[in-house]
């Protein structure tokens, strides 16, 4: 069997190819695959349907794509942090589905469990279901694509709309730890949308902080399996972002 480890990042990324889908991990600058963002950057793909949590921010993770339009379409569930983010979608030149953020991880993990679709009670009797949101704008600020209805379906008196699953071609994560087979290790909130992230794409490649070989991870510690994992990348210590400081006046400042 081949390895799953790659040398470099570059050679882990050279088959994105102009309108790939990407489902990418981590939440905020938390555990996002910074190193592989950067790499894809790097090749010149372009027409980049994403699907994350968020778009990441001015200049750091998923922002960095978005700076240079090599997104088409984003769906995410939360974008409050990106002011280039904001002025692309609101001037016509960036589609975004923002669904909610709980759907968001069922869907990714859904599409990796192989379930096309499910039904959920989040969204219900509002615009997520009722359709209506704007996906994308023209440029005068009229809406050029707006979301269809959902089916309603209602189980034992209560309501429910039916969301479809997420697959991508590729998965971007990052882990603390994994191995050559691919079993991966995440660091506390760095769980957040990784592993879902991880199962939902044809092709799944993992940035580690660390490379260790096959044993050395307990089984009983291991966040994912390598079964969802095709590409390993040792990129070593992550230089860790802070998305939004905040402090506070010492004392007799």
């Amino acid at each position: 069997m081949a390895t799953k480890v790659f040398d470099t990042v570059a050679e882990a990324v050279a088959d994105i190819r102009e309108g790939a889908t990407l489902a990418v991990g981590g939440f905020g600058l938390c555990g996002i695959p910074d190193i592989l963002i950067q790499a894809i950057a790097d090749t010149g793909a372009t027409d980049l349907e994403v699907f994350s949590n968020n778009c990441g921010v001015d200049g750091h993770g998923l922002g960095i794509l978005l700076a240079d339009r090599r997104i088409r379409r984003v769906t995410a569930s939360y974008v409050g942090e990106n002011k280039e983010f904001a002025r692309q979608y609101l001037s016509g030149e960036l589609e975004v589905e923002l669904t909610p953020q709980g759907t968001l991880a069922e869907k990714l993990r859904a599409g990796g469990a192989g379930i096309p679709a499910f039904f959920t009670p989040a969204g219900v009797g509002t615009p997520i279901s009722q359709g209506g949101l704007p996906w994308k704008y023209n440029a005068d600020g009229s809406v050029a694509v707006a979301s269809p209805a959902k089916e309603i379906r209602e189980f034992r008196g209560k309501r429910y709309v039916l969301e479809e699953s997420i697959t991508a071609d590729f998965s971007l994560v990052h882990a603390l730890k994994g191995d050559t087979e691919g079993n991966l290790v995440f660091n506390k909130a760095a769980m957040n949308f990784n592993p879902l992230a991880a199962m939902a794409g044809r092709v799944c490649i993992a940035q580690v902080e660390e490379l260790v070989e096959p044993g050395e991870i307990d089984p009983g510690e291991v966040h994912l399996p390598g079964i969802f994992v095709n590409r390993v990348v040792h990129t070593g210590v992550q230089d860790k972002q802070i998305e939004k400081r905040t402090v506070s006046a010492g004392k007799g400042a």
